[in-house]
């Protein structure tokens, strides 16, 4: 079958087949939660060559194929490959993600980076270390100083400067909204931060935490490893899981989140495009 996108009528299947696995869709489901499935809000599409129990795939600043067999995977790279692209990256489960980026690499060309193994992990219990109690939601008269910290673990991060494209407004305003939905955490002495964390994506039952950067002056003194523990903390205090996924080389991180207590459930990959 070709593919289709989902239209709001098909909300109710869409979120059922996504609560199938809280944990690896959490990305999606709290969007859809929040917004829907019509395109005109998602500001993305949802696609399915069959029925969204059987293969879904989001298409917006990121491409997500979320679940399907192999024929529904290359029927999604098709479908993304026959119009102008509109993501930067490719993100989700690596068993999805690579087939996917092999048919449209040859579309697109060479990516960026591809990060092909990163473990999705989640806390099923309470943080197995102390939480940082100093660590706290960041507020709103305190934007400036948490923007400095946030610009430079994107950077850091994803090899790229946020405060580049029209001289930062847009990343600017993206934290701000951050910062007054209560999703941006941070400790801050002296007025500086020295560790930050996010929660990118929040649905009904998980929260994602992402952007965990620790100044590096103070790296290697367990800021990062009490400071995560502290927002999971926070997370679980609502009833939700808290999740998280983090590269396969970041040694320093994967220990951090061990120490935590936080388990592999998958594993992720992300592809970096031009």
């Amino acid at each position: 079958m070709g593919v289709r996108h989902l239209a709001e009528r098909d909300v109710t299947s869409v979120l059922r087949a996504l609560n199938k696995d809280v944990i690896a869709n959490c990305m999606v489901l709290a969007r859809v939660e929040a917004l829907g499935v019509a395109r005109n809000r998602l500001g993305a599409e949802l696609w399915t060559n069959d029925r969204p129990a059987q293969s879904l795939c989001f298409s917006g600043a990121n491409l997500i194929p979320l679940h399907g067999d192999p024929q529904a995977i290359r029927a999604f790279a098709e479908r993304a490959a026959s119009q102008p692209r509109v993501c930067s990256s490719l993100v989700g489960a690596a068993e999805l993600v690579l087939p996917m980026w092999e048919i449209l690499s040859q579309h697109w060309g060479p990516a960026r980076e591809v990060r092909a193994r990163q473990p999705l992990l989640v806390l099923p219990g309470h943080p197995k270390v102390t939480p940082d109690p100093l660590v706290r939601r960041v507020r709103s008269n305190e934007l400036d100083r948490y923007l400095s910290a946030a610009v430079a673990m994107f950077t850091e991060e994803v090899g790229i400067d946020p405060s580049q494209p029209d001289r930062g407004r847009s990343y600017r305003r993206r934290v701000q909204e951050i910062i007054a939905e209560g999703r941006a955490f941070a400790r801050f002495e002296d007025g500086e931060v020295v560790f930050k964390a996010e929660v990118g994506a929040r649905a009904a039952q998980v929260s994602q935490i992402q952007g965990v950067w620790v100044h590096p002056e103070r790296r290697g003194e367990g800021l990062g490893t009490r400071g995560t523990a502290a927002v999971a903390a926070l997370i679980q205090a609502t009833g939700q899981h808290a999740t998280l996924y983090v590269n396969d080389f970041n040694t320093a991180a994967r220990r951090a989140y061990d120490r935590v207590g936080f388990v592999q459930v998958r594993v992720f990959a992300t592809v970096l495009l031009h």
